[in-house]
């Protein structure tokens, strides 16, 4: 399938001069195809490099993947990978942070996170979460500040805060 490449919009005005965002996501077992569509629409939106589909998770083409990406899923690059602890590896050997945004014991807040690009973010199940070997590969993990009773958001909401967050950490290294 032929991608579009990527390319700032007049309402980007401030990113027209940045590449693609350096970021890749992995999505793990992430079982709502909505959520899925969901993600397309983020990564189309802020300029991410790719977005990989892994185990279980959905891919196009899909009705309800493309209910929610509303198109994006022709413009993002994507790949399904079966079992991506391999994926995982190749990405470290290419010189990218792996990142686990799921809250654990040592995960470190989001918005202090000193993140280093490139960076592989990592989302798993909406109910189990990131599987036992995935999560031992990963260089970081990262909470979203939760100030309510609930301690998690939507998996599709949580990647939009963060790549959104990775996105403004990354305009302020390109001033």
């Amino acid at each position: 399938m032929e991608r579009v490449p990527f390319q700032a919009t007049s309402a980007g005005a401030p990113y027209q001069q940045m590449a693609r965002l350096p970021v890749v996501v992995l999505l793990d077992n992430v079982r709502s195809l909505y959520n899925v569509g969901a993600f397309f629409r983020t990564a189309d939106a802020a300029g991410i490099e790719k977005l990989y589909l892994g185990g279980i998770t959905g891919h196009p083409p899909q009705r309800a993947i493309a209910k929610t990406a509303l198109g994006a899923e022709e413009s993002v690059p994507w790949e399904h990978v079966g079992e991506p602890l391999s994926l995982l590896q190749a990405l470290r050997e290419r010189g990218y942070e792996i990142a686990a945004v799921e809250t654990t014991l040592h995960a470190v807040d989001l918005y202090d996170w000193p993140v280093r690009f490139p960076v592989c973010l990592l989302f798993g199940h909406e109910v189990a979460g990131i599987r036992p070997e995935l999560s031992a590969l990963c260089d970081t993990h990262v909470r979203i500040p939760m100030l309510g009773v609930k301690h998690s958001l939507n998996v599709a909401t949580a990647g939009g805060v963060a790549i959104y967050e990775l996105l403004r950490k990354y305009r302020g290294l390109m001033r």
